[in-house]
């Protein structure tokens, strides 16, 4: 792909400062960038890397930036970034069909401009809409939907009745539908509650490799309009995700919890079943979820509290060793040993160890 600045600042909405024809043949990282391609710099650090470096071409968002090489001024520079990849690399694309090695049963609809790859296995009733992929070894369970642009990496795995929206994105390994873990003692043993909802992922979402959604025991388990899950992570039965989430690697879901839009789960969260989380929400990684969340909160720690509540607590923690050194001196200063009575058993114990003279009432 070879684009001059000027189609780059035009595609993206930006101002540019400098050569208009310079040509650009590639997109590189600050310290990377050669000759002829294009970087960019959200922050002093990137922008000092970015003009003393080689790159021909620097994407920034600051305007009082002077320099010998071709500035392109944007509103939001990690999203400029994002289009001058997507425009440098696009995604390749293979001729629709079906593979000779795929089965598909004769009560599917695929549409003649979607793929179908090798070693697919498609079942009855399957609707595969316009321009959906499916890269390889996909299995998709009876009367699953696959909305328009969809696409499954290989060895993505559907069950029965889920349905996709348009453009969601499976990365390889994934599975979406798998029995919920439902199961009740009976006697001497667990009896399985059977598991007879569905999965629904809304436009663009887009899920990592090796995740595990659950289909509901009833009902749906939802994952809404923009949500994007990274690799890793466990989504059980029931569970309902707002539009345009955010969930970092090898967090847990459990059963029936909703969470509204726009909330950020960082990686290794633990949430317990049946809670609300709300809107906007920020949860810090490593943090086991055990309550409600209102709408706005930011909360860390195990069990999870607001973020502030906790900072005290981990400074708290950080001081005790110097607080037990000068309570120990303390305690010899006074000629008192805290943690046994005289007899050995009780809160104190000291041979002149007075109460009433140690708190200043006297004798």
């Amino acid at each position: 792909m070879r684009l001059t600045t000027g189609d780059i600042a035009s595609r993206l909405g930006g101002s540019l400062v400098g050569d208009s024809e310079l040509v650009i043949t590639g997109v590189a990282a600050a310290t990377e960038a050669q000759n002829g391609q294009i970087t960019f710099a959200e922050n002093d650090e990137h922008l000092k890397a970015a003009l003393g470096g080689n790159a021909s071409a620097v994407l920034v968002v600051r305007p009082d930036v002077s320099s010998p090489k071709a500035l392109i001024h944007v509103a939001n520079v990690r999203v400029g970034f994002a289009y001058l990849l997507e425009l440098f690399h696009p995604e390749e694309s293979a001729p629709p069909g079906i593979h000779p090695s795929a089965v598909v049963d004769s009560s599917a609809r695929v549409d003649a401009t979607a793929l179908i790859g090798p070693g697919c296995i498609i079942e009855r009733d399957v609707v595969v809409s316009a321009g959906a992929v499916l890269c390889g070894g996909n299995h998709v369970g009876a009367g699953c939907q696959i909305g328009a642009e969809s696409k499954l990496f290989p060895n993505v795995v559907l069950y029965a009745g889920t349905v996709l929206g348009q453009r969601v994105r499976i990365q390889a390994g994934t599975v979406v539908g798998a029995d919920g873990y439902g199961y009740v003692f009976d006697g001497a043993k667990h009896r399985k509650i059977p598991q007879v909802g569905s999965v629904v992922l809304e436009d663009d979402v887009e899920l990592g490799a090796n995740v595990t959604i659950d289909r509901g025991a009833l009902g749906q388990t939802v994952i809404g309009e923009g949500t994007k899950i990274d690799n890793l992570v466990q989504i059980a039965h029931n569970v309902v995700i707002g539009k345009h989430c955010i969930v970092v690697a090898q967090t847990g879901i459990a059963g029936s919890t909703t969470i509204g839009d726009s909330t950020v789960i960082a990686g290794q969260v633990g949430i317990a079943g049946h809670l609300k989380i709300g809107s906007k929400v920020a949860i810090a990684a490593q943090s086991g979820v055990m309550r409600d969340i209102p709408d706005g909160q930011k909360v860390f720690g195990s069990p999870s509290q607001g973020d502030r509540e906790m900072k005290r607590q981990l400074l708290a923690i950080q001081q005790l060793p110097d607080l037990m050194k000068r309570f120990r001196q303390l305690e010899k200063k006074l000629g008192v040993q805290v943690g046994a009575g005289e007899s050995g058993e009780g809160p104190l114990r000291s041979k002149t160890w007075r109460p009433l003279e140690f708190l200043g009432a006297g004798a």
